[in-house]
């Protein structure tokens, strides 16, 4: 069964950091990401790795703030959270997608077959 499990969200104050894991199980996959989506807002991309290369990319907004990281031995992808501001309240959900000649836009949720049940981060002012 292939499927992804997130954890580690959480309430924390202004200034403070959150660790967010997301293990994958039943599939390769070639690349990851976290998207994040608050209420009565849209899907937004937060970070993706390739699991090929080891490349990321962060979104401007959490650039210098976030980290992306991935442990290959447990298929394990992390998304490392400092300096947390209240705008960064959201769910966070864990997507991957299957290796694939074709070309997709990563910061984009189609990009993306599998998805993670979400996991909240609430962040107190």
């Amino acid at each position: 069964q292939v499927q992804l499990v997130e954890s580690g969200g959480g309430l924390v104050q202004a200034g403070g950091s959150l660790r967010l894991s997301c293990a994958a199980s039943g599939r390769t996959f070639s690349r990851s990401a976290w998207f994040r989506q608050a209420p009565g807002k849209e899907r937004e991309f937060v970070a993706t790795l390739s699991w090929d290369t080891g490349a990321t990319n962060l979104a401007d907004s959490v650039k210098g703030r976030f980290a992306i990281s991935r442990d290959a031995t447990q298929n394990t992808m992390h998304l490392q959270m400092n300096s947390l501001q209240p705008e960064d309240t959201a769910v966070y959900f864990c997507a991957a997608r299957r290796p694939s000649v074709y070309y997709c836009n990563f910061n984009r949720p189609g990009c993306y077959d599998t998805w993670g049940q979400g996991t909240q981060v609430t962040v107190s002012s």
